[in-house]
């Protein structure tokens, strides 16, 4: 008897802690439980062909927002060439209203509902051992009663919440840790209950025993894991637990491992200030969930978030220069139209993190949001990743450009491929959205979306951008040629440049300079500048007569930013003729 667990992750470097965790907590089966792992970016007939190639006596998926298309497909698809193989699905996509996914999938025998750990052992203990237990013994199942006539679907009652210490350490089998992030979770539940999340459903709160933890992570530190996600819903929500590890990982830095935490920072204290204050650059990094800044919305959506403290929280982390920030927003929230929804972007914009994610509201069964769609006259694409197509307070034209912004602040601001030159067009913009927007329609009067674009092509397409809004009025020439330097700025602030931008000038003219200062080769590079990049506040900063010279070494990273190392250096009077 082979029973697979089948996950489809976004990306190859995810791992899927759910099937790890499915087989882990079954271990006296484990003898007859695979995992097999794929992503999005394969194709559906390479997955069948993978699943059908390992036999499976039993056929199981975890199902997510994000994988539920190709789910459906590949099911579909096995059923045909396999269909006395029963085939069961799980995960929070399938948990709710699982009846009505049963008749619409007439190839899938059950539906694993909300914790999984132990409806599974009871799965492979019915499938291994098939007088001890029977389907309607299972809690947390919905299936087809082939007992009953009709082949009937029968609902069983939901299983209580585990005991988080209850469940094994699930990664010690895994190989490979170079090349992955690391999911992995402290806790379950959520104090908060926020009316798009599903974790609002669950309000029980657990977290696993500090000891394990600590174990735990030491294990991934002594594997040298790039990066461990942990996907506690707020990290900070109990302050012992938050600083015990947070204590622990600082003491136990491996100077390579980092941690990723959500965590609401209107909630971090002093103490955990002070803690954070001292940890290797890169040690940690914050996604911190703001999603609003109009006070109707917060209130509407049931969200706690004290706005001021937030702000200065972001302020002073940022300023310690040693965390990652990645702050959200989600547009298409009720009672944030989009006058609204720019201030919101403008205020957390102004806040300047290391990433803002502009995300948009999908509506999740069995969320609150999902519940009052009706009442807030919202239109959602029927199929995952249910995202939101209008609003009360939003038109499909509002969405669109608001999509248009979305793209245009990923290239431009998360990318980090542009930091120079958002920091100038920042000092000439009263509202960074409405830059964003401008931006983006011009995209579009181009037709550049749609497109894949090299990062020289970007930066041309900037420049022409530039040019257009100095035509209306909006920006002057002197903006343009400062541009023109920060764009050269920026490239090789990434890398050393394997094709010299057009605008430039010609390299050889200093070549007697980057002979002398360049000693490394490719790990190095000078440019003359006529602007002093680094030190821009909140003026565009003045054209010198007088070249700053400016080295970018590779070998030396920003760990939050991987900017290269920018070092101002003076060549003698000799070179500068020499040049």
């Amino acid at each position: 008897m082979k029973i697979l667990l089948t996950a489809i992750n976004a990306k190859y470097i995810h791992s899927n802690l759910a099937v790890y965790s499915l087989k882990a907590y079954a271990k006296e089966y484990k003898e007859n439980i695979e995992i097999a792992e794929f992503t999005i970016n394969n194709q559906a007939d390479y997955i069948l062909e993978e699943i059908y190639k390992c036999k499976p006596d039993v056929l199981c998926f975890s199902c997510y927002i994000w994988n539920l298309s190709m789910v459906e497909e590949v099911m579909r698809e096995f059923h045909k060439l396999c269909p006395d193989v029963p085939i069961w699905v799980g995960g929070p996509e399938v948990s709710y209203e699982a009846e009505e996914f049963l008749q619409s999938h007439a190839e899938v025998r059950g539906v694993m509902m909300g914790e999984g750990e132990e409806t599974f052992l009871d799965l492979c203990r019915y499938y291994m051992e098939t007088e001890s237990i029977t389907l309607r013994e299972i809690k947390g199942i919905t299936f087809r009663d082939a007992t009953v006539t009709g082949d009937a679907i029968t609902v069983n009652e939901w299983r209580e919440i585990m005991d988080m210490s209850d469940i094994p350490f699930c990664y010690d089998t895994l190989e490979d840790f170079s090349n992955r992030i690391i999911y992995y979770e402290s806790s379950r539940g959520c104090p908060f209950s926020c009316s798009y999340c599903l974790s609002s459903v669950d309000k029980k709160l657990r977290f696993r025993d500090l000891d394990l933890v600590k174990d735990e992570l030491q294990f991934f530190i002594n594997q040298k894991v790039p990066q461990i996600k942990f996907v506690d819903r707020t990290f900070n929500c109990n302050h012992t637990h938050a600083m015990e590890i947070w204590k622990f990982i600082k003491e136990q830095d491996n100077e390579i491992t980092n941690f990723h935490f959500e965590v609401s920072a209107d909630l971090l204290n002093e103490e955990e200030l002070a803690l954070m204050s001292t940890m290797r650059p890169g040690l940690i990094q914050l996604e911190i969930g703001v999603q609003s800044t109009n006070a109707p919305t917060i209130l509407e959506i049931k969200r706690t978030m004290k706005l001021e403290r937030l702000k200065e929280i972001v302020e002073r982390i940022k300023n310690y220069g040693n965390i990652h920030q990645h702050l959200d927003l989600i547009a298409g929230l009720p009672f944030e139209d989009y006058a609204a929804f720019r201030k919101s972007f403008d205020d957390i914009y102004a806040l300047k993190p290391n990433q803002l994610q502009m995300g948009f509201l999908k509506v999740l069964k069995g969320s609150y949001m999902y519940e009052h769609a009706k009442e807030y006259e919202i239109l959602y694409h029927d199929n995952p990743p249910y995202e939101v197509l209008s609003t009360k307070w939003l038109s499909f034209d509002d969405v669109l450009k608001m999509k248009r912004i979305e793209e245009m602040l990923e290239v431009y601001y998360n990318s980090g491929q542009f930091e120079i030159v958002m920091q100038v067009l920042d000092c000439c913009y009263d509202s960074a959205f409405l830059m964003f927007e401008r931006l983006g329609d011009f995209y579009e009067r181009n037709h550049y979306f749609g497109m894949s674009h090299s990062r020289i092509k970007r930066c041309e397409i900037m420049l022409d951008f530039i040019e257009e809004e100095i035509a209306r009025g909006t920006l002057t020439q002197e903006v343009y040629d400062c541009i023109k330097e920060a764009l050269v700025f920026d490239l090789y602030y990434r890398e050393n440049c394997k094709s010299r931008p057009s605008w430039a000038g010609d390299a050889s003219a200093f070549k007697a300079i980057t002979h002398h200062y360049c000693k490394n080769g490719k790990l190095s590079h000078v440019e003359p500048f006529h602007y002093d990049f680094l030190n821009i506040k909140t003026a565009m900063p003045n054209y010198r007569e007088e070249e700053i010279w400016s080295l970018f070494s590779y070998e030396n990273r920003d760990p939050l930013t991987h900017q290269a190392q920018v070092i101002y250096v003076v060549p003698k009077d000799d070179m500068k003729k020499a040049k």
